[in-house]
């Protein structure tokens, strides 16, 4: 850790405490990209009705906006708390380079934001799990999987 993680991860933390002025959750992240800051997010659940507006998927969506990509590589973010699953996929989908957190998911739990149901579902098979799921149409959804495959212009991510 030198004085520029401190920086950037106290940034962070004042957006989370920002959020949670504001009527957010108590999020925030910053990505940054060669030592400059590419975006800024915050929770944004309950402000927009948004279930998927975590401080980590904004600040995300933000970053790709601003540098007209979806590949964060040689991005690295700050965040005030251990991403959830939600979150740690779009951070390795995203590609970023590097995590920092402040708080833990441990920490998240104790004041009411477990994630470990959603750790435990994941290992279970689909119809195992406590939403139901069922495998229907297999054959017909494969049709888009065959043109993506046989797709000489896409863009692979």
């Amino acid at each position: 850790m030198n004085k520029e993680d401190i920086k950037y991860m106290q940034m962070a933390i004042s957006l989370a405490e920002k959020s949670v002025s504001d009527g957010g959750g108590p999020f925030g992240a910053v990505i940054v990209k060669d030592g400059k800051v590419v975006a800024k997010g915050n929770n944004n659940v309950t402000v927009k009705n948004d279930p998927t507006a975590h401080a980590e998927v904004t600040v995300i969506r933000k970053a790709c906006k601003k540098l007209g990509t979806f590949d964060l590589s040689g991005c690295v973010i700050y965040t005030s708390c251990e991403p959830c699953p939600m979150c740690l996929s779009a951070i390795y989908w995203a590609h970023l380079d590097k995590i920092y957190y402040g708080c833990t998911k441990t920490d998240a739990k104790d004041i009411g934001f477990d994630d470990s149901f959603i750790y435990d579902e994941i290992a279970l098979k689909p119809e195992k799990r406590s939403i139901g799921a069922e495998n229907i149409m297999r054959k017909e959804s494969l049709s888009a999987f065959r043109m993506w495959e046989e797709k000489d212009d896409k863009t692979e991510y």
